[in-house]
């Protein structure tokens, strides 16, 4: 009988693309089980070790009435049998999530007749707690089925891998700080490459716009003193079984600076042997 390696368990809002990640997670090999009450969730576990399943994702959703019933308690007994319990926790904006579950056509399972709006007030009380558990949380609001599918991949592939695995986000503070950054580093502090008539249409996908910034003086410097900082953190993630971290990079309008030196600092993070995805969330919007 092989015993269970990996256990994922995916939750989040709804409408936040909890299917995309159980896809995801397909493809790299786990057995999903998708809408399984919290109460189920050892007996899929031993039925998952007897049926010669190595990883296993299961999808919790608010479809069950009382489902997140006992679901703490769950992970906790599977880690205490010594089985690597991780949550995924998937979250996006009200306004997306209105937007996506218009399109979709169905009412929110806690709505209970009222707004869409009552539905995922009541979901975000009800997941509080889980939430404050999970080892990985990605905002959607601004990712394709594409992208989201991508950060799970770079999350969860290969499970035997011991190191830490890195997500840099560019973005712009205009449109808000990312509500799934570990780490958040402002880029304002260089000068701005938008106030350069021939590289404002650019972006720091450019050689021309990514060699100004890159050229600046304190922009070596900070890239130097963070790389050293993630370095000093990396044992202590580690040891705390966070391995994957998302650094999330930041200028005005999240074109020039932030990806240019995102862009730059993946790089840093790669020569260190750290297995890094870079998102660039606010690219375009301008």
């Amino acid at each position: 009988m092989t015993p269970l390696t990996t256990f994922v368990l995916v939750t989040g809002m709804t409408g936040a693309g909890r299917g995309t990640a159980a896809k995801a997670l397909e493809k790299l090999g786990y057995y999903v089980i998708d809408n399984l009450p919290a109460r189920m969730i050892e007996g899929a576990v031993d039925a998952a070790e007897g049926a010669d399943v190595a990883r296993l994702a299961v999808v919790v959703d608010s479809r069950s009435g009382a489902f997140y019933s006992g679901l703490v308690d769950a992970l906790e007994s599977l880690r205490e049998r010594g089985i690597r319990a991780r949550v995924l926790y998937l979250e996006a904006a009200d306004e997306v999530l209105v937007r996506r579950q218009e399109a979709a056509r169905r009412p929110h399972p806690l709505s209970m007749e009222g707004r869409l709006l009552d539905g995922f007030d009541r979901e975000r009380e009800l997941l509080r707690a889980v939430r404050g558990r999970a080892d990985i949380v990605v905002d959607t609001s601004n990712l394709n089925v594409h992208q989201l599918a991508r950060r799970v991949q770079a999350a969860f592939e290969e499970p035997g891998a011991t190191g830490l695995r890195a997500s840099v986000m560019s973005f712009g503070f205009k449109y808000g700080i990312p509500i799934d950054a570990d780490m958040v580093a402002d880029m304002r502090f260089l000068p701005n490459p938008y106030w350069v008539d021939e590289l404002r249409p650019l972006s720091g996908l450019d050689a021309a716009v990514s060699d100004y910034v890159l050229s600046q003086p304190k922009a070596p410097e900070f890239l130097a003193a963070y790389e050293n900082l993630v370095d000093m953190l990396t044992d202590g993630f580690l040891h705390e079984d966070k391995r994957f971290l998302t650094i999330a990079i930041g200028c005005t309008g999240g074109r020039h600076r932030s990806v240019a030196m995102s862009e730059a600092f993946a790089e840093r993070l790669r020569s260190h042997g750290v297995r890094t995805l870079v998102v660039h969330r606010d690219l375009g919007r301008e």
